[in-house]
């Protein structure tokens, strides 16, 4: 058989001593073949002259020669090799951006398939072959392919990082283990990384929760902004049928208005887009964090997760959304305080217009009652809490701290902190009263000043014909009948609290542009008795719609 055709192997051509192929091969007089210099530095290094093969005995050391025929044929090996070699690497694909170059290659970086962490090196399938066929290579660590493997020994005993310390949350050696971390929880890698692991899994879940929550926020806003604009659309309705019959001194108003009911739109939608925009930019960087974690956490690489575990363990920061909404402005009073100012001229359109208002904030109609224990000691109170009157003697009550020592007034159990209420008073046959509503954390002991700045919003009549709000200063009202009921509503987000003559269907005063920090609550103030003057009771009614 010719030598062409006879297949040969690389253990032909292996030296026993350093298991690599020969390199200026001689061959000992047993006829056991080695590497010149390791059969050389063998002998140096031991008294006798033995074949590391056989171990035959020579009692001169043997002269060696350069066995010319095994050197050519190793040549011819070495020269295939580098064929095969250079034929394997066009087969294999360069190294891309992002992906680790075989640290063995010149010239052309191919692509690693393996990271040794013994060598400290990385493979790509030619230079990986010597690992998985070298009897010595083999018991070495092959990982996937990373880079930096030198961040993989630790830097003070120069070993590799095998272990975490789970008292000072880091990765140590063998040797750090028994010197600096002697008394700590050490555990191996591999039993780290599946509980951080699965740590990473429920954040993984807490971020897609977060992501949830703030594509129904998304839904809940957009929602808020349809609402609003149909409570705009439906506001500019009743305003364009009101000013239609108008000349140009009426139009110019009309247009006010619209502007007005407009700006409130205008700035409801770009709240909105502001918070959908703030949202959406968060669910990128959710996102952004979510595909970080998941590829972390399907990393089979224990420290690269280890590593990387803090830094992706907490979501990014994003603001708490629960309590933050858009909600349709309130336009009640708005085209009230408009035509208002056309009185005389459009006093029928205006009879129309309140009845309609007054119809949509009856529909906020909360029952209310009176809570005796806020009750100042002169009051008297109906069983059922609706009702209330000065006597002329103060009762030995209870000074609890919810009780008004000073001022004849009573509030009602009933709280707001959010949304919108009415309710309705009748004040007929007074001659002094106060009605309106007060925040939770008014001075109810000493002087009481009625003003918005103190946390009350009233209205008040003295004297039988004096009325006047409780603003800061107070304000002058000319109404011109006295009413016989009094509704009061509030829209708390809008910061609004309007009073209504509810027989007349008019508007009496509005407080608008409040800013409501704490609970409100209806407040409610008979007046003194005035030597049986004002003996009336204030009692709270029922609410009927006015077209009822």
């Amino acid at each position: 058989m010719s030598a062409a055709s006879c297949p040969r192997s690389e253990d032909q051509f292996l030296c026993s001593i350093c298991l690599d192929v020969f390199t200026d091969p001689v061959t000992t007089p047993c006829g056991h073949n080695f590497c010149k210099t390791c059969i050389n530095e063998h002998w140096n290094s031991n008294d006798q002259y033995l074949c590391p093969m056989c171990n035959k005995s020579f009692y001169i050391r043997p002269e060696l020669h350069i066995n010319t025929f095994i050197s050519e044929m190793v040549s011819q090996f070495r020269q295939e090799a580098q064929q095969k070699a250079s034929s394997s690497s066009s087969e294999q694909q360069a190294a891309k951006p992002g992906e680790v170059p075989c640290d063995d290659c010149t010239g052309t970086k191919l692509k690693a398939l393996k990271s040794c962490l013994v060598c400290l090196t990385s493979y790509c399938e030619t230079h990986l072959e010597p690992h998985l066929t070298k009897s010595g290579l083999k018991r070495h660590q092959l990982m996937d392919p990373v880079e930096n493997l030198e961040d993989r020994m630790c830097m003070k005993h120069d070993k590799p990082l095998e272990l975490f310390c789970k008292t000072d949350q880091t990765c140590v050696c063998m040797l750090c283990s028994v010197l600096d971390h002697k008394t700590h929880d050490v555990v191996p890698l591999k039993e780290e990384y599946e509980g951080k692991k699965a740590e990473l899994g429920k954040t993984e879940a807490e971020i897609q929760e977060m992501i949830q929550k703030r594509r129904l926020k998304i839904q809940e806003i957009k929602q808020s902004v349809d609402l609003s604009e149909e409570a705009a659309d439906r506001e500019k309705a009743q305003g364009v049928q009101v000013f239609t019959a108008l000349k140009e001194s009426v139009e110019r108003s009309l247009n006010e208005l619209i502007e007005t009911i407009e700006e409130k739109q205008r700035t409801t939608e770009k709240h909105a887009e502001d918070f959908i925009k703030e949202l959406e930019q968060e669910i990128s960087e959710l996102k952004k964090r979510s595909s970080e974690v998941e590829k972390l956490s399907q990393s089979e690489d224990h420290l690269h997760l280890l590593q990387n575990f803090p830094s992706l363990k907490a979501p990014p920061p994003t603001k708490d959304w629960t309590e933050i909404s858009v909600r349709p402005p309130s336009y009640e009073g708005t085209v009230v305080r408009a035509v208002a100012q056309l009185e005389e001229t459009l006093s029928k359109q205006m009879k129309k217009m309140f009845e309609a208002e007054l119809k949509r904030v009856q529909q906020y109609a909360v029952d209310v009652t009176l809570d005796p224990v806020t009750a100042h000691s002169a009051l008297i109170l109906s069983d059922d809490g609706k009702q209330v009157h000065c006597g002329d003697v103060e009762k030995n009550l209870p000074d609890n701290p919810e009780r008004f020592a000073r001022c004849v007034c009573v509030l009602g159990k009933q709280s707001l902190s959010s949304g919108r209420f009415y309710f309705e008073v009748q004040v007929k046959e007074k001659t002094d009263w106060d009605l309106g509503v007060a925040r939770e954390s008014i001075n109810r002991k000493g002087h009481i000043t009625l003003s918005t700045q103190d946390g009350y919003w009233n209205i008040w009549l003295r004297n039988g014909k004096e009325y006047k709000a409780d603003n800061n200063p107070p304000v002058r009202l000319s109404l011109k009948s006295p009413p016989q009921k009094v509704g009061v509503f509030v829209d708390y987000d809008e910061g609004l609290v309007s009073f209504y003559d509810v027989d007349a269907a008019a508007l009496i005063y509005s407080f608008t542009g409040c800013s409501f920090t704490e609970k409100l609550y209806p407040y409610i103030s008979p007046s003194p008795n005035d030597g049986g003057k004002n003996s009336a009771p204030l009692i709270i009614c029922p609410v009927n719609q006015t077209n009822e």
